[in-house]
């Protein structure tokens, strides 16, 4: 199996590694119109530097990693060109099948949403394709992916709320870590101490949903006792908005990637 990418940037780039630490770099290519980086990135990985666009159309999976905004120049080299065999990745946000379509109607395509996390190999990536994509090829896309971490196939009416949560996601829950370590060095923490506690606290109470099955709700009260520190703490969340300030983050977000959409 070969698999291309064109683009090695920041998202890319991190799915990219996670997947040439998977698979035979040998059958990797990848491509960029920065060509330093993409010979940077074939350096460290192993993957192949190819110089054009056209010269990844001979993989058989091959992720598009550019942004909406550029998706129109790089099917401007390969469209019509795409062997039919080939299965087309967008991680392009907002950027619907039917959009992709319009490029390249004979192209088939598998829409895709990762997030940052794949740099260490815990994303949350959705997925979401037409029926012209076979079983058997999506099952593979998912393997491929998840070399980066968890994969699910959702309805393309969703793509932009996982854009949303799990795509923008991370750049709230990094503000919220610095907030507890700001209030953790303002009650008398150092400042490198601060960032352990807060990020190790985040990441275990994650854990702690995905892993015993209950809801946030539960797991809060399990830790709120009565006339306790902690339910004072979330009364005064409460106070100042903080579930109104996440839900209309999120809301604007999800906004935002319907208008890339159009």
């Amino acid at each position: 199996m070969k698999i291309g990418c064109i683009g090695t940037g920041a998202m890319g780039g991190a799915i990219m590694r996670a997947v040439c630490k998977k698979y035979d770099v040998k059958q990797i290519k990848v491509t960029d119109k920065n060509a330093e980086m993409g010979k940077a990135f074939a350096k460290e990985t192993g993957a192949t530097f190819v110089e054009n666009n056209e010269d990844v159309l001979d993989c058989d999976y091959i992720f598009l990693a550019v942004k909406p905004q550029f998706l129109s120049d790089v099917f401007a080299d390969i469209a019509g060109n795409i062997p039919k065999t080939a299965v087309i990745i967008s991680m392009a946000a907002g950027v619907k099948i039917e959009k992709l379509e319009s490029f390249d109607p004979k192209a088939r395509y598998i829409r895709m949403m990762p997030n940052v996390c794949a740099q260490i190999g815990q994303a949350m990536t959705a997925i979401t394709y037409k029926d012209n994509i076979t079983e058997e090829e999506a099952k593979t896309a998912q393997e491929i992916l998840s070399s980066a971490g968890r994969v699910e196939v959702v309805l393309e009416k969703l793509m932009d709320c996982v854009t949303a949560v799990s795509g923008s996601g991370p750049a709230f829950v990094f503000m919220f870590i610095e907030a507890l370590a700001d209030a953790a060095v303002r009650c008398g923490m150092p400042r490198k101490q601060a960032y352990t506690y807060a990020a190790q606290t985040v990441y275990g109470s994650a854990g702690m949903v995905l892993e015993s099955g209950k809801l946030p709700a539960e797991l809060k009260d399990m830790v709120c006792s009565p006339a306790g520190t902690t339910i004072e703490g979330v009364a005064s969340l409460e106070k100042n908005g903080f579930r109104n300030a996440v839900i209309d983050a999120v809301t604007a977000a999800c906004n935002r990637s319907i208008e890339l959409g159009k």
